[in-house]
């Protein structure tokens, strides 16, 4: 295999993707179909009710609309290319596709630990200082920390963007994943990366542990409130939907934080594209219907919107 140089002779990578063929490629195609138009169609509705019903205009349906844009940004910048390789069997990705790949996926990822993190701590006001709500989650203050979220999800993929963009060649142009995955890209380049990957550690306690240790103390604080409740029944339904909250924040965090801490190995390369799918795929699929479409007030809001 020739080495892929930028300005030189080749001029794109190939996904390698699934070892999958037959039958199996079919329903790997129609399972990445069928999450994709759930997770659009989901993260959309909520995007567009919350925008049109001045009864969802609230900090949590706020920060909701913040991560239900950031979900259709981050399914479509690494789902239809896994699709289009699945369906036509072509490979190919240009050198500018694939690092615009890595610029949306960095600044996604990034964005949605904030996300989840401050509104983790709106859940936590809401139940555990319920009398304060509305004068600690302001207007600027919801403005501010949806601009934190969307600015350091930025800053860290331009960051990561530039390092990348002046790497001078590859051993091979095959990336063993099913999108330009910054390790998977990185494991062939000819540079000298050790800086990159010494900052892999790094940044996940910085920007993936320490925000989720957020996550965990609020949800903390919050069932420690919830088990204080009198009422069995408003106890259950609080801890249900709190908990639901919980378990998609540990798959989304977990497996993320958990990928980039381990050293880089040949043996796990197919579990980390299994891993993957749960953070690329099934989390943004599950978030409208965890977070948003069980709630009484968006299904009022639903039915609003039908009879006008």
């Amino acid at each position: 295999m020739g080495t892929f140089i930028k300005n030189g002779t080749f001029t794109e990578f190939h996904i390698l993707s699934f070892k999958v063929n037959g039958s199996v490629k079919i329903l790997l195609f129609a399972g990445v179909l069928l999450m994709y138009l759930s997770s659009v169609f989901g993260n959309v509705t909520i995007t567009v009710l919350v925008c049109l019903v001045s009864k969802l205009h609230t900090p949590m349906y706020f920060f909701l609309c913040n991560l239900a844009v950031q979900d259709i940004v981050f399914v479509s910048s690494t789902l239809p290319k896994l699709m289009a390789v699945t369906f036509t069997g072509d490979t190919s990705i240009s050198f500018n596709g694939c690092i615009t790949q890595m610029f949306m996926f960095i600044l996604c990822v990034t964005a949605e630990f904030f996300l989840l993190t401050f509104m983790a701590y709106d859940r936590y006001v809401a139940i555990c200082r319920p009398l304060c709500y509305f004068l600690i989650m302001t207007q600027r203050v919801c403005i501010l920390f949806a601009s934190l979220s969307w600015i350091f999800g930025a800053m860290n993929s331009l960051f990561y963007y530039l390092l990348i963009r002046d790497l001078s060649s590859f051993n091979v142009k095959d990336i063993n994943h099913f999108y330009c995955d910054l390790k998977a890209v990185l494991r062939e380049s000819c540079s000298d990366i050790t800086y990159i990957k010494n900052l892999f550690p790094v940044e996940s306690v910085f920007l993936g542990m320490i925000p989720f240790g957020q996550i965990l103390i609020s949800y903390g604080y919050i069932i420690r409130t919830i088990l204080k409740i009198h009422s069995s029944a408003g106890r259950a339904k609080t801890f249900s939907s709190c908990s639901s909250h919980l378990i998609i924040v540990i798959i989304f965090c977990g497996t993320l934080i958990s990928m980039y801490m381990i050293p880089d190995s040949q043996n796990y390369q197919e579990l980390e594209k299994v891993m993957s799918l749960l953070y690329t795929a099934v989390v943004p699929m599950l978030n409208p219907l965890i977070y948003s479409l069980r709630n009484k007030d968006v299904l009022k809001a639903i039915g609003f919107i039908f009879k006008t």
